[in-house]
């Protein structure tokens, strides 16, 4: 768990870095700052998106990911929690929770934070996590300087989800295949497609609603490689 460990205390350091430095900027580089990091969002999750293999595993994903999510009304409940956070910290100017979902996104989907937890798990091998924890640490810097608090909360998602993964390595080793981290990692991209699109502000997309997606392209993925 160490490389887990490592990664969520730079995601808050990042996350503190960049308040501090957000705090610095009037609104008018504020908004040029946010109009910067949605433009490189766009550009990772194209790229990402790009590299998947399946379109059709992507498109059933996100079309049953969106009915799922709209029928749990996930991204008006993360708002609300949101929200709560925000008035309990007293934060103001950029939503808790839309810089919650865009930098949990941004750090826990992807073939490092996979890859690395599984890695970090069987063989006790964190280079890859340690990587990942520098280049989240940086992003972290400059997605809290425009997104806010909510960047900071995305260390429990990094604790949560590689944790899992680390915790439960031994049994998802063999469930997912090189097939099923593309699936995930492409249906992702094109979640993180859609906050690029949202921060530069194009689109307002509720992207929370599509999060089981994440869930739904991996299970397609193994189900069709065993028939």
């Amino acid at each position: 768990m160490t490389g887990v460990l490592v990664n969520a205390g730079l995601v808050l350091l990042g996350s503190a870095i960049g308040l501090l430095f957000g705090k610095l900027l009037t609104q008018r580089l504020n908004q040029a700052v946010m109009t910067g990091i949605g433009l490189c969002t766009l550009v990772i999750g194209i790229s990402g998106a790009l590299e998947g293999e399946s379109v059709l595993i992507l498109i059933a994903a996100l079309a049953l990911g969106a009915v799922v999510g709209t029928l749990l009304d996930i991204d008006g409940f993360i708002k609300r929690l949101g929200d709560r956070a925000q008035a309990i910290t007293q934060q103001k100017g950029a939503s808790v929770s839309e810089g919650f979902v865009a930098a949990s996104l941004l750090f826990c989907v992807g073939a490092m934070a996979v890859v690395g937890s599984l890695e970090a798990g069987i063989s006790g091998n964190n280079a890859t996590l340690y990587t990942k924890s520098a280049l989240d640490f940086v992003s972290a810097i400059f997605l809290a300087s425009s997104l806010g608090f909510g960047v900071a909360l995305s260390a429990v998602s990094v604790l949560i989800c590689q944790g899992a993964i680390v915790l439960l390595s031994g049994l998802l080793a063999p469930v997912l295949t090189p097939g099923a981290i593309n699936a995930l990692s492409g249906t992702g991209s094109v979640l993180i497609m859609a906050l690029g699109l949202n921060m530069i502000g194009v689109t307002r997309i509720k992207v929370a609603d599509f999060l089981p997606a994440l869930i739904i392209a991996p299970a397609i993925s193994i189900i069709t490689g065993l028939l």
